[in-house]
Parts: structure tokens; sequence; C-alpha cells
């Protein structure tokens, strides 16, 4: 096991390091200066302009550049924001607990429904209930999700009102970032309870539901057509045709025999839908005006903010990676004989 670990991990290294390399080469090959775009009508100023490049490090050499932020990098040190002159590593973090609480309720309701929903599309196989589950899940898998966040948002938040429009919580409501969690935070302040009850706690659940929805509907999809296929592979061995003469009931060949068996393909699905959450986030952050990580990227490319581009992308390629290693290894716990 401990073997298995290390060379994973190895694994981690080149490709972080081709991240870093990409995100810096891309980024500056978008049009514009963040420093003329900064300074406005005070760049036209030559030695103001020079002045501020110099402040940013953007006098040097381009490989002199990258090196720097490498050699800062593998220190922690992700460098300060070029509009808010915050860390970089502290900005993210602040913002870090709304995007895992999104994409957790995300993954949550997609697996709720998607693992149902393979499951009945493959006892029923070939029947109403296959053809309407695997045709509503392919409907889901194909729409944008900027349509279908905007679609929700019109049906639901201004027609029907239903729902928030965006943000995160009722602005009437102070929340206390405890953990950064607004489901958690808003039940473990005593404070607002006593002052609020639990408005503040239902006004964070009522802003989840649509941005949820609209992230979780193509991993939904996924795990549902990955759940039946997996399902449909394994109740045709033997020992499920054994299982059925033993007179065992539907729902425990399923469930106990069947479901069990065809977990592996499942788990990786789910691995990897958790990972493409994050780079959806950007989307729904982006529609829903959710205060996470997606949202924060998308204002600093359109400001040039480059230490903030290069750090969130380096922090969203070391997550992805360590889902995929957690996924290993739920692999590795899951059957042992991947361990050689």
């Amino acid at each position: 096991m401990p073997n298995f670990i290390l060379h994973r991990l190895k694994d981690m290294i080149p490709t972080l390091f081709g991240v870093s390399l990409l995100a810096f080469i891309l980024i500056r090959l978008i049009p514009g200066d963040p420093a003329m775009l900064l300074l406005g009508e005070r760049g036209a100023d030559p030695e103001v302009y020079q002045a501020m490049r110099k402040s940013m490090g953007l006098d040097q050499p381009k490989p002199v550049q990258y090196l720097n932020f490498l050699k800062n990098a593998v220190q922690g040190d992700l460098g300060r924001s070029i509009v808010s002159k915050k860390s970089v590593t502290r900005e993210f973090f602040d913002r870090f607990p709304a995007t895992v609480e999104l994409g957790l309720c995300a993954l949550i309701f997609a697996i709720i429904l998607g693992i149902p929903f393979g499951i009945i599309a493959s006892v029923k196989r070939n029947s109403f209930f296959d053809y309407f589950l695997m045709g509503t899940s392919l409907v889901g898998y194909s729409m944008p999700i900027f349509w279908w966040g905007l679609i929700l948002i019109i049906i639901f938040s201004v027609h029907l009102g239903i729902t928030p429009v965006s943000g995160r919580i009722n602005v009437i409501f102070d929340v206390q970032t405890i953990t950064g969690f607004y489901l958690i935070d808003t039940l473990i302040n005593p404070e607002l309870i006593e002052e609020e009850g639990f408005a503040p706690f239902f006004s964070a659940v009522r802003h989840l539901i649509l941005p949820s929805i609209a992230m979780g509907t193509i991993p939904l999809a996924v795990i549902a057509r990955m759940t039946r296929s997996s399902m449909l592979e394994v109740l045709n061995q033997d020992y499920m045709r054994t299982a059925k003469a033993k007179g065992l009931s539907l729902m425990r060949q399923v469930l106990v025999h069947a479901l069990r068996n065809a977990f592996i393909p499942i788990i990786t699905v789910i691995g990897l839908m958790l990972g493409s959450l994050v780079t959806g986030a950007i989307l729904t952050e982006t529609i829903f005006s959710w205060p996470g990580i997606g949202k924060w990227l998308v204002a600093s490319i359109l400001a040039l903010d480059y230490p903030v581009i290069q750090g969130g992308l380096l922090f969203i390629a070391f997550m992805i990676v360590t889902i995929n290693l957690t996924v290993d290894f739920l692999y590795v716990l899951i059957n042992p004989q991947l361990r050689k």
C-alpha cells in the first residue's frame, strides 16, 4: 500500500509542473497589459507605466518571470493579487469553502438520483422506464450549464419566485464565518440562532438549490448511464442467476449482490465527475453570482490579474490530481489485487 501511494504521489509532480507552465504561457497570450489596464488614463505617462510594470515584475524576461513564480510556488507563496493586493493563497482559501459546498451539494444531488436511475434502467432493461430515464439523462448531459442555469433562473426565480436569483445567502443575515460552509455556520452559531432562528440556514439552502441542480445535471446523467452499464454487466453473471434461483428477493439481488460488484466503475465516474465539478463551478458561479473560486477566476481573467490566474489554476489542478489519487486509493480498498 505505501509503495502504491508513493508511486501515485510521484506522478503528481510532473502534472502540476506542466499545468503551471501551460497556465503561464496561455495567460500571457491574452491580449492586453495588466499594468495599462490598472493605470487607465495614467498609463499614458511612460515613467508611471514602467514603474508599474517593474512593481509587478513584468519588466523581466518571460523565463525569469516563470522561474520566479515556480520558486515561490514551491515555497507556498503564489504572490499577491494585482487588483486587491492580497495574498493569492489567502483569497483562494477565503472562497474555497463556497465552491466546495456547492460542488458537494451538486454531487450529492447527482448521486442520489443518478444511481437509482441507473439501477431502475438496468433492472427494467428495454422497457419504458429504461428509455425514459436514459433519454432524460442524455438530454441532461447535452445541455450547456450556462443555458440550463439561465432557464432555471427564469422559471423558478423570476416567474415562480421560489428560489433566489443569485448570491449565497440573504444579505440581511450577518453570518460569522467559522468553517466557511454556510450550511454549517448557520447551525453552530448560537447567537445567530437566538436572534434569527433557523431562517439563515433555510436561506442558505434556498440559495443552493438552483446552482446545485445546474451543476449536478451533467454528473447525474453520467452516473446514471455508467450505473446502468455496470449493472447490466453484473446482472448477466452466473452468480446472479444462482442468487435468483435461490429465491432471493429482487431488492436483495440488486442491492447486496449486483450493486456491490458493479461499484468500482461507478466510483471511477463519481471521482471524475467530482474533478469536473471544480471546472464546472466557473460557469455556474458566474451565472448565479456565487462567491467562489470560479467567479473569482473569471473576474481575474477580465482584469488580467496574472498571479491570481496562475495560482488559482495551480490550486485547481492540485485538487483534481488529489481527487484522482483518492479514487485510486478507493480502488485498492475495494479490490486489493490492484495493489500489485
